[in-house]
């Protein structure tokens, strides 16, 4: 799977859940732009499904805002079916799914 390692959960619950990202040598950095890695916003919807158990079977609404860099702890937050997504505590994604 593209996330295995990518990631390290520093805290989890049913509503929240905060990670730390691998450094830039992951597979998934290495696809993004040789030189200034990113994470792909595709990843995102695999990581909140991990994370959460979610099943998406249809993405209403996507936004993403900023970039996130390999390192960086994420905040990912749950209200039903949409997700707010912090970097470092600014808001990088909103998603409704």
């Amino acid at each position: 799977m593209l996330t295995d390692d990518l990631y390290k959960i520093v805290f989890k619950d049913d509503n929240k859940a905060i990670i730390k990202l691998s450094d830039c040598n992951h597979p998934v950095f290495k696809a993004h732009f040789p030189g200034n890695p990113i994470l792909p916003g595709f990843i995102n919807f695999d990581i909140i499904s991990e994370l959460f158990n979610f099943n998406i079977t249809k993405i209403k609404k996507a936004k993403f805002i900023k970039t996130i860099k390999p390192n960086q702890i994420i905040t990912y937050e749950r209200n039903g079916n949409n997700f707010k997504v912090f970097c470092e505590k600014e808001n990088v994604i909103s998603i409704t799914l």
